[in-house]
């Protein structure tokens, strides 16, 4: 991390979280932030997955640009791919404030946000207009809290977006919106899939749909969704989103409501990313995310099952250069031991799933 880097990181952490997150999207957007340029890449980071062209398979989780602000500056931040929204039918403000909460001693994050973004026709708008990049850019879509068809919600969004994303990424996941996980039920989630991919295909466009799921399901649970997963023409997952469960914190903020991500999730979901690898029988590929902190966690995300990966909390306390030195850092590993990414993945899923 550069000593810019690190002064940037101290002065943010300075200021309440929310103004600090505000704070380093106008930054990046007035060019302010040093940016490595073209994403890191060689002969053993280059992967697909879900027909995506990945430069390197270290991706941004959505939630950091919610309304697809800095798409340019974070496509020449190192990350093999971005994840922008989530992206409502309508502009909703969220739940009220303060929402959001560093545990620096657990090195990790609670946020309450509860979906608030500009509205799908805005951040439509800016995905259409970004600059051209080799670096694919997805969106994350949502409901509105006060929809009476969230199921329909999720179609319009995807109806906007298709002919501008490159992917798109169904969040039945967030613990933030009052019953939303319930559609990760199969008949509910199966439904919703197909709205979803039906809707897109009205537009003639084809981006591949992507279903983001939580780290809370018991095995029962995760069993069905699996079988949902598999038949459901989605082509791919995204495991996990943020935690509700508390266990072993030990910062003043742990009790407050919300999803918990960062350092704490890492082995919570790389346990049930590794259970979902082993259940999808190599059906469909998953990008593993929560607790990314480093190359070692990375790697232990591919080995249990992941075709990719991607961050968020890690970069409030490590900085977006996080992203480049983890990709550097898988390129030497892999060359060091004499493997791909493809042969790294699932190597070690029977050990994280026990």
């Amino acid at each position: 991390m550069s000593l810019i880097e690190k002064a940037g990181l101290l002065a943010l952490h300075r200021l309440d979280p929310e103004k600090a997150h505000d704070l380093s999207i106008r930054a990046l957007a007035a060019g302010l932030a040093p940016l490595p340029g073209a994403a890191f890449t060689s002969r053993h980071l280059e992967t697909e997955i879900a027909g995506l062209r990945l430069p390197n398979p270290v991706g941004l989780a959505a939630g950091y640009d919610k309304n697809a602000r800095i798409i340019g500056p974070l496509t020449r931040a190192g990350f093999g791919f971005v994840e922008v929204g989530a992206a409502t039918p309508r502009p909703q403000p969220g739940n009220p404030k303060p929402r959001l909460f560093r545990l620096t001693q657990d090195r990790a994050i609670i946020n309450r946000f509860g979906f608030n973004n500009e509205g799908a026709q805005a951040i439509c708008a800016r995905l259409a207009a970004r600059p051209p990049s080799e670096v694919p850019v997805g969106l994350n879509i949502g409901a509105n809290k006060d929809s009476t068809d969230r199921a329909a919600d999720f179609a319009e969004v995807a109806r906007q977006a298709a002919p501008h994303a490159d992917f798109l990424t169904i969040n039945v996941s967030s613990p933030n919106t009052e019953k939303l996980r319930d559609l990760q039920g199969a008949r509910a989630l199966a439904a919703l899939i197909q709205g979803v991919i039906s809707a897109r295909d009205e537009t003639g466009a084809r981006p591949p749909v992507l279903v983001k799921i939580a780290p809370d399901l018991d095995p029962a649970a995760l069993t069905e969704l699996a079988a949902v997963l598999r038949d459901s023409g989605a082509a791919g997952v995204i495991a996990t989103n943020t935690t509700l469960d508390r266990s072993g914190l030990t910062s003043a903020h742990a009790q407050e409501t919300g999803g918990l991500s960062g350092a704490p999730l890492f082995d919570r979901s790389t346990r049930i990313l590794a259970r979902l690898y082993r259940l999808l029988d190599g059906r469909l590929p998953i990008i593993g995310v929560g607790g990314v902190g480093s190359v070692d966690q990375a790697w232990a995300k591919l080995q249990a099952g992941a075709s990719a990966i991607q961050l968020y909390s890690a970069l409030i306390y490590q900085g977006l250069s996080l992203a480049d030195r983890i990709a550097r850092g898988l390129d030497a590993r892999l060359r060091a031991e004499n493997t791909t990414l493809a042969d790294l993945t699932g190597s070690e899923a029977d050990s994280w799933a026990a």
